[in-house]
């Protein structure tokens, strides 16, 4: 198989960041318990992450080719393995907000490397849109597995217990397992840049691109998508403590099973779609994501949950409501892949950086609009805020999905 070795290293990758990414949830909840902060000061650290994405991606993104895309990918795995290894030693709200600028600089250079090598390790279209969707079901697993593995060290009982800081040794070790596996990988990265090209050139290509119609309709899915995602996300947990009163340590593992049925629905949206259009399969997702909201946030607030809930005995919507990721689950994959094989290998660094920047953005737009509805109201209003964008996005990819089919009409 063509670059087998650097195809293990990519999902290996985003296995490790999936874990650190989303661990901001489970934080989120357990700051509060260890020191009594309000929603609306804890939700401040999905910008500490995302934030930084946006930056950085928008300032090296273009740039990355020329540092070497396997050499931005070993310095972003160095800086967070460091800052794992530092976590336990410490004792503070404000190393948490350190540790997200440091996970998301790493992410940006992860991300805009990865999707770029993508295009250098697969043949066609149709070979890019598999990868793709099998690197973000690895992505849904390491949240599966992160959320799982912040659960067992979490306390129920003593909420001032950081027992749940020791989880960042496993992280700091699966970090350095990534950056061993990627140092030993080949990768022939001479088609993902113009050496006759300056800095400046690559910079303004980036720009350039965003002015393009076809573009700008692209960013908007993505923003709206990841807007929605990162609300239910990093909530979850949240919203299942306290609006289904379940333990924390249930609440943590709600994010996982989330997790993973975004994952089930990425590996089974790559045989749906080799036979049904994108655009079909992704508009009945969404009218899904709507109907589930519908349907279950009136049953959350009329559940009666007892004081010994479990997931033997839990409320249908306790399981109702990861049907979500599942459905969620074929967007983000399909729309990115589907930009991507659109343009020149030179150009999906630029593409990708503006992936990346727009989805940090939604993502830090999203959490922060429902922390703060949360606070305001409840977990059940903010979770309906999410019909908003839902339509939007569906409107956005008809629009997206007819512009792609001009340019290829175009082009045939």
């Amino acid at each position: 198989m063509k670059g087998l070795g650097i195809k293990i290293a990519l999902l290996l990758n985003y296995f490790v960041f999936a874990i650190l990414l989303n661990s901001v949830g489970t934080v989120i909840l357990q700051v509060q318990r260890n020191y009594d902060i309000t929603k609306d000061a804890a939700s401040v650290l999905e910008g500490f992450k995302d934030l930084p994405i946006a930056i950085t991606s928008f300032l090296l993104a273009s740039f990355l080719p020329k540092i070497g895309l396997k050499r931005s990918m070993i310095i972003g795995l160095i800086l967070v393995a460091g800052c794992c290894c530092l976590m336990p030693f410490t004792d503070a709200f404000w190393y948490f907000k350190v540790l997200f600028m440091a996970i998301g600089i790493s992410f940006a250079l992860i991300k805009v490397s990865v999707f770029a090598t993508i295009g250098l390790v697969t043949d066609d279209a149709k070979q890019h849109a598999s990868f793709m969707s099998v690197l973000e079901a690895f992505f849904m697993a390491g949240i599966l597995v992160g959320n799982v593995a912040f659960s067992l060290f979490v306390d129920d009982a003593n909420p001032k217990s950081q027992e749940w800081y020791n989880m960042y040794w496993f992280l700091g070790a699966l970090s350095l397992l990534a950056l061993v596996v990627l140092w030993f990988s080949k990768l022939d990265e001479s088609a993902a840049k113009i050496e006759s090209r300056s800095l400046k050139e690559d910079f303004y290509e980036m720009f350039t691109t965003i002015a393009k119609p076809l573009v700008l309709v692209f960013i908007v899915s993505v923003f709206l998508y990841v807007l929605i995602e990162q609300s239910f996300q990093t909530w979850f947990p949240t919203f299942y403590q306290d609006i289904l009163n379940t333990p924390s340590s249930m609440a943590i593992q709600a994010g996982a099973v989330l997790g993973g049925a975004t994952m089930i629905g990425r590996f089974a949206s790559g045989a749906v779609l080799a036979r049904i259009k994108w655009i079909y399969v992704l508009s009945v997702c969404l009218i899904a994501v709507a109907a589930i909201i519908l349907l279950a946030l009136p049953l959350a607030g009329n559940s009666e949950v007892s004081g010994d809930i479990s997931w033997t005995n839990a409320p249908l919507v306790v399981y109702l409501m990861p049907l979500l990721g599942f459905f969620l689950a074929p967007i983000y994959p399909t729309i990115n892949s589907t930009i991507l094989s659109s343009q020149p290998k030179h150009m999906h660094s630029s593409v990708s950086g503006l992936i990346v920047i727009f989805s940090a953005l939604g993502g830090t737009t999203g959490s922060i609009i429902t922390g703060h509805v949360f606070e305001a109201y409840d977990g059940a209003t903010a979770f309906y805020f999410a019909l908003v964008p839902v339509t939007l996005i569906l409107i956005a990819i008809w629009i997206f999905y007819r512009m792609i089919q001009k340019q290829r009409a175009l082009t045939a």
